[in-house]
């Protein structure tokens, strides 16, 4: 019989990170008990078009599936495959964010084109820009080379946000222009850049803004944001509304199923004001139900980024986590009348597909990370160099390095 040598410790069962998996699943769900509810009333305009109460959750549970075949996929990817492939990615997401202008695969809706044509639905590559972005600054905060008391070093991961961008503005898209930028400048604030640096390209980027919130459609949003009231009927409708769908849930809510402001009053019910439609029938337990639910996702990414032993693996956790995480923030200040209305959808919680595929990819490289199936080893000191900083920067500000 064999016996274990003396001081040898058993080896360890690697496993996923469940209550990721289940925060994950709960709000899928929640997700498409939602969109159902505030789908399932068959307005005249559906009605003309033949459209079914079970036409949206339908084409819902459709995109979920698909998604978890898109989870299954980056749940078997090791890190060191995606560390060699996110210059590519990041080339290819690219590529097909141009081809929103191609024609018969470009689509456009609401006066935007920032989807392409897919059978049986479309795509928003915006959405895998992000994801791609994130995987790469987290092999390019993690190379030899980086050091971030360089400029040069800072201004590299810059150059590419730029570039994608100018793309969005194209199409136009502001939400996404915005959300890559904070992105961007948020895991550069963890790998612990100077904030001189990144405090002096805001600072500079404050007439290009200006310029961009001075375009008429965008500064009848600020307007709208800052006194909805002021046009109840025009500009500051979608606001007004959400206002009213929040305050009528009370502590409670009118029930399942029971809103009113879906009844072609409130726009966007079961995209982007979805919270809306949580707050008003499940009222102020439902959505601190649903906001918990968040937390905890981000409680989960941010300790499974603080286990890891490998520097592309820790700030890849980091960015991911972020990702979902901020949207997700935006989404419930915008909402509830805290910032301007930016079209950023809910994650796993709003009807569309992008954004749904895309947020269940960066859970399943979580849970893959969270195995501990790591790249290659490396020094503690290092790793560990970075888990302090990073914690230093979201915790308790940047100190010294200013």
């Amino acid at each position: 019989m064999r016996t274990r040598a003396y001081g040898m410790k058993p080896p360890v069962a690697r496993t996923y990170d469940k209550g990721l998996l289940a925060a994950m699943l709960l709000l899928i769900a929640f997700g498409a008990l939602m969109i159902y509810s505030s789908t399932s009333v068959i307005t005249p305009v559906l009605a003309r078009h033949n459209i079914s109460e079970f036409y949206y959750v339908k084409r819902h549970i459709f995109t979920v599936a698909l998604g978890f075949v898109v989870f299954l996929f980056t749940y078997r990817l090791n890190p060191s495959f995606l560390k060699k492939a996110s210059i590519p990615l990041l080339i290819f997401s690219f590529a097909l964010l141009l081809a929103v202008f191609l024609p018969y695969i470009g689509v456009t809706a609401g006066g935007a084109r920032r989807w392409i044509r897919l059978w049986p639905t479309t795509f928003q590559p915006s959405e895998l820009v992000k994801l791609s972005m994130v995987i790469f600054l987290a092999r390019y905060l993690s190379m030899p080379g980086y050091n971030p008391d360089s400029f040069m070093s800072f201004i590299r991961p810059l150059i590419i946000m730029a570039s994608f961008q100018v793309v969005f503005l194209k199409q136009p898209d502001f939400g996404s222009t915005m959300s890559l930028a904070f992105l961007t400048f948020g895991m550069l604030f963890i790998s612990g850049m100077r904030l001189r640096y990144i405090g002096s390209v805001l600072l500079l980027a404050v007439p290009v803004v200006y310029k961009l919130v001075m375009e008429p459609y965008r500064l009848r949003r600020i307007t709208s944001f800052l006194d909805p009231w002021k046009d109840p009927l025009g500009s500051g409708f979608q606001l007004v509304q959400s206002f009213i769908a929040l305050g009528s849930g009370g502590v409670t809510g009118l029930g399942l199923g029971e809103s009113r402001q879906k009844l072609a009053f409130l726009p966007a019910s079961h995209t982007d004001f979805i919270f809306c439609l949580v707050g008003e029938e499940l009222g102020l337990v439902g959505a601190s139900v649903l906001i918990s639910l968040f937390v905890f996702l981000f409680s989960r990414g941010i300790s499974i980024a603080n286990r890891s032993q490998e520097k592309f693996v820790c700030y890849l956790s980091y960015g991911l986590t972020m990702m979902i995480s901020l949207q997700a923030l935006i989404n419930f200040a915008v909402v509830t009348g805290l910032v301007p209305t930016k079209g950023l959808p809910l994650p796993f919680l709003s009807y569309g597909g992008s954004a749904l595929l895309v947020n269940m990819a960066a859970v399943g490289i979580l849970l893959k990370i969270s195995r501990g199936d790591e790249a290659e080893p490396e020094r503690e000191d290092g790793i560990a160099k970075v888990r302090r900083v990073a914690r230093r920067n979201i915790y308790g500000g940047k100190g010294s390095q200013a």
